[in-house]
């Protein structure tokens, strides 16, 4: 047992449903109660929610080592002063008293007045129903629900005392959350309080309308929603505004701000202004929902802020794939994730409209779509693939309210800052935890060079905080020390807001589609071989653009279709940027059956189809020179190196530790489980081919894969099971809707045998 005796002051629905379910589970020794109402007593005798009721404090709290306040916000100061009031040594030592209501700072300030010398612990159950009073007690109400645990700023309340509270809590299924006071006040204001008291004025404003009964009467669904919580306990409410009031008067000047900037666009016919608040608001009601049903960050599940983190829980999936099947048919792979973070970055930037088609809607690009709105960019959509993006011009940006949240997007976080080094605001940008792990150094430091004022942690990790630059930045010569798109195009970003030419200098060839889209929307980009010029204060000219299909994400496909008996695959409408085609030169060394079909040119980027017959593969030693070319793809070539006949070894390759994941002990480590001599090493990898001819033989065993957040490792090691003996679960592949929306779907209809477990 936790406690040995517990008083629960109050027995309407919150006290009540505790008082039962700590009782049920025998979580305390005894449990007493008080309320005045001798019927409620009664009632919750005879249905066993307590041990026994009083009708006076002073004896319902007789030798308890546990005090539980669950009386209105008003209520609370009776209370505290009857505790006060006790006689001496009439608690148990040690007592601690805990409590249950939504405002926090003016419960903590009569603690202290009333009661210093007890250990109190704030708490806030995020629970109730439209029904309230004894009858509507239910022992499991707080089970999957969360608790909200303050700390006070009495120094009587212990680490001790809080854990024993939190595992009361935690007995009766709550999830317990810690938060600041005054967090905790600001965030019930807007989120809880506000649109209650918004809900009362509106019924009352319409209720005094001459035309209530028709208005009542004719009523929509939504407006039933959202005003069915002013049939919420007047009294009760009235408390918790007074209790709240400094906060509430903050949020209701917020929300009046907002309200006369919408009034003033739709006076002024300002259609653009207006479509800007609809679509932030869409996006972030969007959001919120994806927090609801747990699922992984689509536009921003901000748990790198410690509070935030506490306030949500991580709902974990895994792939289930069962052994066999084949890979054929005719598939339209989701858009380019790297020409979709661009589209968004320079359509904003651009003058005049920016129309995109074939936009990839997963998470990574939905945070760099994010991000714009956050600064002040109207995005209407994405629908369908389809965003229409009003250009603010090169300087007509505004500083974000908050941080800027990446998600799990390096593309964001790396070019951003390019971006956001040359701009004349303040910003922060933070990601998810393995965001927070990504060396940020090589992107800061030259834009740095340039003038910029952009600091990272000592560890040279986000988060990156970004002060205003002294002036415009300066042209530099750039000697890249690393093959890396996203360093160069984060130069770029901010070379176009630079005096004079800056000219970088690659090692090797990289991704050139920042190059290319720029020149697209009227840019003046020189390349001349691996060294690419650009004359700050250039205009971006606002265009159409076609996303293709993801070669990246077509790269699993590609393998899938390859090791898989009696496979024909036909992937649509892909992008075969020459930067990015290194899987497909790699795989045919290996012997892959792989042919392009109705190759064209879409808005500056080559496409084309492309076929994949099933093969028998070799192993190979992978040039160096193709390295760059397919930096992201080789999680998936790792599999077919395990399909292929002899021995595979990677060299060159260091930038696969600085991934999602260290994609080089990851893929080394899944591989080995699924029966694979893999060897890593320092800059690759290599992995003896089991193949013997027989492409129906298995090749991999069976067991679980931890994917270690990383998307590709978890879309790679789902095509392992086309060859496996067994049963092959891929753990933890929430990170896939990063950059693959629609993966499983798509694998399905292919021919794999995957399903989403949890």
């Amino acid at each position: 047992m936790i406690f040995q005796k517990c008083a629960v002051i109050g027995l309407g629905l919150i006290g009540g449903s505790f008082a039962a379910g700590i009782k049920a589970k025998a979580l305390v020794g005894q449990v007493n109660a008080y309320t005045p109402r001798e019927d409620h007593l009664r009632i919750a005798e005879h249905l066993e929610y307590i041990d026994q009721g009083y009708s006076d404090i002073q004896s319902c709290v007789k030798d308890a080592d546990l005090v539980v306040i669950a009386v209105p916000v008003a209520a609370f100061e009776s209370v505290f002063q009857a505790l006060s009031e006790l006689p001496e040594n009439w608690l148990a030592p040690n007592v601690v008293v805990t409590d249950v209501g939504s405002v926090k700072g003016s419960v903590i300030a009569l603690a202290n007045q009333y009661i210093p010398d007890l250990q109190f612990v704030p708490g806030h159950p995020i629970a109730g129903s439209e029904k309230s009073g004894i009858l509507a007690v239910n022992p499991s109400l707080y089970e999957k629900h969360m608790v909200v645990i303050t700390e006070s700023s009495s120094g009587k309340q212990s680490a001790s005392s809080r854990d024993k509270v939190k595992q009361l809590w935690e007995g009766v299924g709550a999830l317990v959350k810690t938060m600041p006071v005054e967090e905790h006040d600001r965030i019930f204001a807007v989120t809880s309080h506000l649109p209650h008291l918004l809900a009362f004025s509106l019924v009352d404003t319409l209720a005094g309308d001459p035309a209530q009964q028709a208005i009542f009467q004719f009523a929509a669904g939504g407006f039933r929603d959202f005003t069915r919580i002013a049939a919420s306990d007047p009294v009760m409410w009235h408390d918790i505004f007074f209790a709240n009031k400094e906060n509430m008067l903050s949020a209701i000047d917020e929300f009046s701000e907002g309200l006369n900037a919408l009034r003033g666009a739709l006076e002024t016919d300002n259609h653009e202004g207006i479509m800007g608040i609809l679509t932030r608001s869409q996006a972030a009601r969007q959001h919120f929902q994806v927090i609801l049903e747990q699922r992984a960050f689509s536009s921003l599940e901000k748990q790198s802020k410690e509070s935030s983190k506490d306030m949500s829980e991580t709902h974990v999936q895994h792939f289930l794939l069962q052994p066999g099947g084949q890979c054929s048919g005719e598939i339209t792979i989701p858009g380019d994730k790297s020409m979709s973070h661009r589209s968004i970055m320079f359509g904003a930037l651009s003058e005049g409209t920016t129309n995109v088609k074939g936009f990839l809607e997963g998470e990574d690009a939905l945070a760099t779509l994010q991000a714009f709105r956050d600064m002040g960019v109207v995005i209407e959509g994405p629908k369908d693939g389809e965003v229409v993006i009003h250009g603010v011009g090169l300087h007509g940006l505004k500083q974000p309210k908050g941080e800027i949240y990446v998600g799990n997007s390096g593309t964001t976080i790396r070019l951003m800052t390019g971006l956001l080094g040359a701009q004349q605001f303040a910003s922060r940008m933070v990601g998810d935890p393995t965001i927070m792990k990504r060396p940020m150094g090589r992107v800061a430091n030259p834009v740095n060079s340039m003038g910029a004022n952009i600091t990272i942690s000592d560890a040279g990790t986000p988060p990156v905080v970004i002060e205003p630059a002294q002036g415009p930045l300066k042209a530099i010569h750039y000697d890249m020390p690393v093959v890396s798109a996203q360093v160069k195009s984060a130069v770029l970003l901010a070379a176009l807001y630079a005096e004079g030419t800056t000219t970088i200098k690659e090692i090797g060839p990289a991704r050139d589609h920042t190059e290319r889209m720029l020149k697209a929307f009227g840019v003046e980009v020189e390349v001349d071989g691996y060294n690419i010029s650009l004359k700050g204060g250039q205009k971006l000219v606002a265009t159409d653009f076609t996303v293709p299909a993801d070669i990246s994400s077509s790269a699993f496909f590609l393998v899938g279709a390859s090791i898989a008996p009696n496979s024909n695959l036909l992937m649509k409408q892909v992008g075969m940027n020459p930067t990015r085609t290194g899987v497909i030169d790699i795989l045919k060394l290996m012997g892959a059956d792989i042919t392009l079909e109705n190759e064209q040119f879409v808005g500056g980027e080559p496409v084309a189809d492309i076929r994949v017959k099933s093969a028998q593969l070799k192993g190979i030693q992978i040039p160096e020179e193709l390295v760059p070319l397919a930096i992201d793809e080789f999680p998936a070539i790792f599999v077919a190196a395990s399909c292929a006949e002899g021995e595979t070894k990677l060299t060159g390759a260091e930038e696969l530790r600085v991934k999602e994941s260290d994609r080089i002990a990851s893929m080394a480590a899944g591989l080995k489980t699924l029966g694979i001599d893999a060897e890593a090493q320092p800059d690759g990898i290599i992995i003896q081919g089991k193949g013997n001819g027989d492409l129906a033989a298995p090749i991999f065993g069976t067991g679980e894969i931890e994917t270690f957040g990383d998307h590709r490792i978890a879309m790679s090691f789902s095509m392992a099971a086309l060859r496996a003996s067994g049963t092959i679960l891929v753990k933890d592949t929430g990170h896939v809707a990063t950059s693959f929306p629609g993966f499983k779907d798509l694998a399905q209809m292919t021919g794999l045998n995957v399903e989403i477990t949890t």
